[in-house]
């Protein structure tokens, strides 16, 4: 039986950009950090010579946490379509946010892209218990959809 989401990984290509974004700009809390490397970790991500280093953080609403990871090796490749909507696979995950807009503004002041504006989901197409949802998506520095979640 599943109990529950552990954490979610993002690969990063730089670290201290992510980890700056995330902290500074989102307002994540850093936990623990952790160096990745041997027959363990190659042996549970199907690659050789694996070099990495790993950071967790959480919201301020606690888990489940992300887990940043940048690979010193093998290096990995940055495709330009998983920053499309339509791609098929993981293709986003949401954070919740009591006032979209200024946290929209906030995104847009220091260079983020944001996709249009903060948007109502209209109530005939999901009824939310918590009340009317507004969405947005935006982009983190390696080109990985966010969405932000306001429910009034």
């Amino acid at each position: 039986m599943i109990r529950g989401i552990d954490h979610l990984n993002i690969v990063v290509a730089d670290m201290a950009r992510s980890l700056k974004f995330y902290t500074e700009v989102l307002g994540f809390r850093q936990t623990k950090e952790a160096r990745l490397e041997g027959p363990w970790i190659e042996r549970i991500v199907g690659l050789r010579g694996v070099k990495a280093y790993a950071v967790f953080i959480v919201s301020p609403g606690g888990e489940p946490r992300i887990e940043l990871l940048q690979y010193e090796a093998p290096a990995g490749v940055t495709l330009p379509e998983n920053s499309r909507a339509n791609t098929v696979g993981l293709r986003h995950f949401a954070l919740r946010t009591d006032d979209i807009a200024a946290m929209t503004a906030k995104l847009r002041s220091v260079g983020v892209t944001v996709w249009g504006e903060p948007t109502v989901v209209p109530t005939g197409v999901v009824q939310h218990d918590a009340g009317t949802k507004t969405l947005v998506y935006f982009l983190d520095p390696d080109g990985v959809i966010v969405e932000l979640a306001e429910y009034r």
